[in-house]
């Protein structure tokens, strides 16, 4: 069973962390674009890392629960994100949204999965 209490707020975290981080590391974007989007990958598994650790601590892992927690966050994600990218002053088209960005947030449940298996074993 989610903790609704403890996961929307992290969840929220889960978007806000990485968007600041990226909001600051934008100008690499230009002058290097693979490396901006391996560093962006990087920020959100070590966000996954750190909000997953919170979520369960002092807790029993539940691979189950672990992976809806990374669902609802790459829920969330997507629902702060893609407004912003589709109207906002990106202006992406839906396709290069979620192959350049959106579908990076696939990170949190499946990093979630592999952990939570992990820390069950």
């Amino acid at each position: 069973m989610i903790l609704w209490k403890r996961a929307a707020p992290l969840g929220l975290l889960s978007w806000m962390i990485p968007f600041v981080i990226s909001f600051a590391a934008f100008p690499l974007k230009h002058v290097n674009a693979p490396l901006f989007g391996n560093l962006m990958s990087l920020v959100v598994l070590l966000t996954a890392s750190m909000l997953l650790n919170r979520y369960f601590q002092n807790r029993p892992v539940s691979v189950s629960e672990a992976v809806l927690v990374g669902a609802l966050w790459l829920a969330i994600n997507l629902l702060f994100d893609y407004p912003m990218f589709a109207y906002g002053p990106m202006k992406m088209t839906v396709w290069g949204y979620y192959s350049e960005i959106g579908l990076g947030y696939l990170a949190f449940p499946f990093f979630a999965f592999g952990a939570a298996r992990l820390a069950r074993s």
